[in-house]
């Protein structure tokens, strides 16, 4: 690790085991490896108060034992009885969601199941799967309450196994630009700002001053997560102060999907993650514009994260980033469903002349993201009778205020472009539009990267390289400014037009790391096809989260390219979400309420469901006045203007440092020890299990069926030569397996001219799926002797033939398929021109193909070698280890006396 960087700290209770008496619960949590452990002890005669005790000791997995036994023993009816335990097992977890109180006592919420969604530089991010709830009090103190059971209903309502995702070491409500600078901070602000521990266990080195000597401390960094999008905050409250922040298991709620796209065998993780809003959050109609504070309804930031996998780390490996955000429009308005109309009618709730809402929206934004801050504006424009117009004309009201007051280098852009109306003409390309208006945005914030320019681009600058706008620093370059993309819904229209800017910037994105020689990509591609379907699913799964459905309109709908099959989906979506709107929105937004605690339940108090509206719990301004107002001209917050383009968020000062926990750990701390997380080499692993194995893959899953002579995941590809259909099959994923199946065996045709003749031909046909010879790809040529020769003729025969006597069976189609493709990818490796070929024609027997060697030694011999080159510091511990079976050790340096400490350490104490 370089100097001056730090490490995300490790949370150290993964594991947890709730144990049970009739007094006590008596939450137990460990490390993976179950070397440490903290023990919180939960009262359960309180009726209806939550009496938590954490002792912040770090525990032995011995000290552990000894302890349970004593409550078992301490616990039992009749001293010294052994047939019934005074201490009983109650769940298993992986975390602590929170606590939970309606009307009667509290809930515990654990996490009981959980499944590994991404990997980003060796820190897992999981999905939740299952969850249980507890209750507290014994039943011999409970108070029970009629209402009791209708509110657990409405909180259950919210399905935590959906789309609800944490991390024990990766902050995931932080963009990874954020999460990568707090690491880079200079080491004498993190000396000054070192969190001070009490000592917690015996340390048997403590004579020898490496505890706080000598250059083997690395400093361990934890941030506060951004309330906005954690949506177990007011669930955590309650404990916050109380229990060491290991307990403390940030929840975010939206969406997060990984690829493998495979660059010659190079892997590179795609990631997408979702985070939608905990503030002013709902469903569709009823949540519509921004509240008092400035929040918006259905604001999701969408963060794509590119990585070479090959190097797990976040110091030495190379990772890029690029954010942006969808929301309603930042304005008071809404639409009234009582009508029961497809489009209810639009209103202003309330004049805003000075833009106060707005103001606030955007002065957030401006102190997470920095400027500029662009708008995308996708509403109609042009209506028989105003509608969407209406948002529109209010909006650029809005932002042409607040700008005045802002200098012209960071003022507020506000891009207008009705994609509805485009979509409907012949003449003009919808995507080829968005295109235009993605190369500018780009170029205008900038994306994030971790490592500076490489050479060959400085060598070769690229035209469009030049032009990019962000910050640059030396170590690589910042994302300055966000695009902020609003249609009615922000579902539709707002994915495709997202998807059109994530796919310019991912292009940007490969460039920097050298991965690609233009920052171009094209559709029909694998690589765009696998970062299709990542924003199908991402869409998909906003728009049922919102909207009660998955997208009507989607890239392929706007590419005019969609299976007629598609339209009929169409309707179908349309109908469910309609459905949904109509008679389920209203329970979900109840539900939502609850779970964030917008509604608290109390004794005389009314119920939730005899509120007539939840406006007032959602705009705070309604229930009591501020004591300050805001100005009208100066409508940002001070300081904000100061450090832009930067995020104030971002820039290291003294309120943003007082958000960090800082503690120095030696570098074989587990708390730091990444690789032990990642690899955890004390558990047997399967390969069938490893994530990595088993996420969409680019080579697998996008690849045509008969791979050519380029494999490259930037070859356009025709229409029907992709290895599996991207959207539009979702119900069909079964069959798509199988398919993947079968691409991954058919063979390469045998000659040009079967391609020209069937090019057009539709890859659906059930010859193929019979694995039958395709007839797409580019072809493999072979010598050209006189009579072309079919290679499937002479590859494959009997085992009579061969052998003199049949081993087995005939081998399945299925094996022979995978072995025709082998042997003619084998023979492509060694093509050669028809040139070479017949200068050496007269040197070869007719039908021979001509192989060239392709080893780099003269002869191809496995027994030429080269003598590798050792560095001495590997001779010394060479001659160290000769010196060492003699008899004769070295003395021991510092730091093998801490490798030394840690093992006594992890095995004694």
């Amino acid at each position: 690790m370089p100097a001056g960087a730090a490490s995300p700290i490790i949370r150290c209770v993964q594991k947890l085991v709730l144990y049970e008496t009739r007094a006590r619960y008596f939450l137990v949590g460990s490390n993976h490896a179950e070397t440490k452990y903290r023990v919180l002890k939960i009262d359960r005669t309180e009726p209806t108060d939550l009496v938590i005790i954490d002792d912040k000791h770090v525990y032995t997995q011995q000290e552990v034992r000894e302890l349970l036994g004593r409550l078992d023993l301490g616990n039992r009816t009749k001293i010294g009885q052994k047939g019934s335990s005074g201490l009983s097992r109650a769940v298993s977890a992986f975390g602590v969601v929170g606590f939970v109180r309606f009307l009667e006592g509290y809930y515990i919420v654990l996490i009981t199941k959980r499944r590994k969604m991404a990997d980003i530089g060796g820190h897992a991010i999981y999905k939740i799967e299952d969850t249980n709830m507890i209750y507290i009090p014994n039943d011999s103190v409970r108070v029970t309450h009629p209402d009791e059971a209708r509110y657990l209903r409405i909180f259950q309502n919210v399905d935590l196994s959906s789309n609800f995702y944490f991390s024990y070491s990766y902050d995931l409500s932080h963009s990874l630009q954020y999460n990568l600078t707090i690491l880079r901070m200079p080491l004498e602000i993190l000396k000054t700002e070192t969190t001070p521990t009490r000592q917690e266990s015996f340390d048997i080195f403590e004579d020898e001053g490496l505890t706080t000597q000598g250059g083997s401390g690395v400093f361990g960094i934890c941030s506060e997560p951004y309330k906005k999008y954690v949506w177990n905050g007011q669930l955590l409250d309650i404990v916050k102060n109380t229990v060491h922040h290991d307990w403390l298991l940030y929840v975010i709620h939206g969406f997060c999907g990984q690829s493998k796209l495979l660059i010659y065998g190079r892997p590179v993780y795609v990631t997408l993650i979702a985070r939608r809003s905990s503030k002013f959050a709902g469903t569709r109609f009823l949540k519509r514009g921004a509240n008092s504070e400035g929040d918006v309804a259905n604001e999701v930031e969408t963060e794509q994260i590119l990585c070479d996998a090959s190097v797990m780390s976040f110091s030495a490996g190379s990772y890029s980033s690029y954010v942006q955000v969808r929301g309603s429009v930042p304005l008071y308005w809404s639409q009234d469903i009582s009508t029961m109309m497809p489009k209810p009618p639009i209103t202003l709730d309330q004049a805003d002349p000075f833009a106060h809402i707005a103001a606030l929206h955007f002065d957030q934004m401006l102190q997470r993201f920095g400027s500029p801050i662009i708008i995308l504006n996708l509403v109609k424009e042009r209506e028989k009778r105003k509608h969407e117009r209406i948002l529109s004309e209010e909006l650029v009201g809005a932002v042409t205020y607040l700008n005045q007051f802002l200098p012209p280098e960071h003022a507020i852009v506000y891009i207008p472009w009705d994609m509805a109306k485009y979509t409907k003409s012949k003449l003009c390309n919808v995507l080829d539009r968005l295109n235009v208006i993605a190369e500018s945005v780009v170029k205008k914030t900038g994306f994030f990267v971790n490592r500076p320019d490489s050479y060959c681009s400085i060598l070769r600058p690229d035209e469009k390289w030049n032009e990019l706008g962000g910050f640059v620093v030396p170590t690589g370059r910042l994302q300055t400014g966000v695009l902020r993309t609003n249609c009615v819904d922000c579902l539709d229209r707002t994915n495709t037009a997202q998807f059109m800017v994530g796919k310019c910037a991912l292009a940007y994105q490969l460039y920097s790391l050298g991965l690609i020689d233009k920052p171009n990509l094209q559709f029909d591609t694998d690589a765009v096809r696998l970062f299709e379907e990542l924003y199908e699913d991402h869409g998909d799964t906003l728009s049922l989260q919102y909207g009660g459905s998955q997208l009507v309109h989607r890239v392929k709908t706007y590419r005019k390219i969609a299976p007629w099959t598609q339209h009929s989906k169409d309707i179908m979506q349309t109908l469910s979400r309609y459905y949904s709107n109509a008679f389920s929105d209203a329970d979900r937004q109840d539900s939502i309420n609850v779970f964030l605690g917008v509604f608290q339940p109390a004794e005389g108090k009314p119920h939730l469901w005899e509120l007539p509206t939840d406006f007032y719990l959602h705009h705070k301004n309604t229930m009591s006045l501020s004591q300050t107002r805001r100005s009208y001209t100066y409508w940002w917050t001070r300081g904000v203007l100061n450090h832009l383009p930067l995020p104030y968020d971002e820039v290291t000062c003294t309120e943003n440092i007082g958000k960090l926990i800082v503690k120095k750990f030696h570098k074989y701390e587990e708390e730091i020890d990444i690789h032990n997380e990642f690899f955890r080499p004390y558990e047997l692993s399967s390969f069938d299990d490893t994530f990595c194995l088993a996420m969409t893959n680019s080579i697998r899953d996008f690849m045509p069926k008969n791979v050519g002579i380029d494999p490259s995941p930037f070859t356009v590809r025709k229409p029907d030569e992709t290895g599996k259909s991207v959207v539009g099959n979702k119900s069909n994923r079964e069959e798509t397996v199988l398919q993947r199946k079968t691409a991954a065996s058919a063979p390469p045709p045998p000659s040009e001219e079967a391609v020209s003749s069937s090019s057009e031909d539709d890859s659906g046909t059930d010859k193929e799926d019979e694995g039958a010879v395709s007839q797409r790809s580019t072809p493999v040529k072979i010598a050209d002797t006189g009579d072309n020769i079919k290679i499937t003729e002479n590859i494959v025969q009997s085992m009579k033939d061969i052998y003199g006597i049949n081993l087995s069976d005939v081998p399945s189609e299925d094996d022979l398929t995978i072995y025709t493709r082998f042997v003619q990818l084998g023979q492509n490796q060694h093509k050669q021109d028809k040139s070479s070929q017949q200068l050496c024609s007269k040197h070869h027997l007719d039908g021979v193909i001509n192989i060239i060697h392709i080893s780099s030694f003269s002869q191809d011999n496995i027994y030429e070698v080269q003598p590798p080159k050792v560095d001495k510091k590997s001779i010394d511990i060479f001659h160290a280890h000769i010196q060492a079976g003699r008899g004769i050790m070295q003395p021991l340096v510092k730091e093998d006396i801490l490798m030394y400490r840690e093992y006594i350490r992890n095995r004694y104490m």
